[in-house]
């Protein structure tokens, strides 16, 4: 199963790709998409959308699986990560992906064992669960690769508590 996990934001997008295989999990790959800060905010929503288009036409996921957005103190930043992860649902949607949302807490918890690690033990855990010899940059895509983690590791619990019924 191959998982596309994404970290949604305006400016930057994480993206990461990770493969369950019998040995493990596997990263096949990680990045940001970005866009230009003096940019109309539709403009950068079309690119968005085009660069994970492209993404998805080249690498075929079997699913996908999406940071929810918690309320920050920003409302004008929470609008903008709502718009991009708005944008980033209906181009998974439109592949025909079946898509998951975790929240921050759950992909700690599903990661790191711990619903309130912080970043360095949340890169440490991305790192050595996935068999990279450093800490994925930048911090978007090492969140997008939990994300991707935490998708996994749920599917693997939902079959197992099925079968044992």
């Amino acid at each position: 199963m191959l998982v596309l996990g994404i970290d949604p934001g305006t400016a930057t997008t994480g993206y990461g790709l990770v493969e369950e295989t019998s040995d493990g999990l596997r990263c096949v790959r990680y990045g940001v998409f970005t866009t230009p800060a003096g940019q109309q905010a539709e403009i950068r929503l079309v690119s968005l959308y085009q660069q994970l288009n492209d993404l998805l036409l080249l690498h075929r996921p079997t699913s996908a699986a999406v940071e929810k957005l918690f309320f920050s103190r920003n409302v004008t930043t929470a609008l903008a990560v709502g718009q991009a992860r708005g944008v980033a649902l209906l181009a998974l949607a439109q592949a025909g992906l079946s898509i998951a949302e975790y929240t921050p807490m759950q992909i700690k918890q599903a990661v790191a064992g711990y619903g309130g690690a912080d970043k360095p033990q949340m890169q440490q855990m991305t790192r050595a669960l996935l068999g990279l010899p450093d800490i994925p940059r930048p911090d978007d895509a090492a969140d997008a690769l939990a994300v991707a983690i935490c998708h996994l590791h749920s599917q693997r619990f939902l079959s197992l508590s099925q079968t044992s019924l």
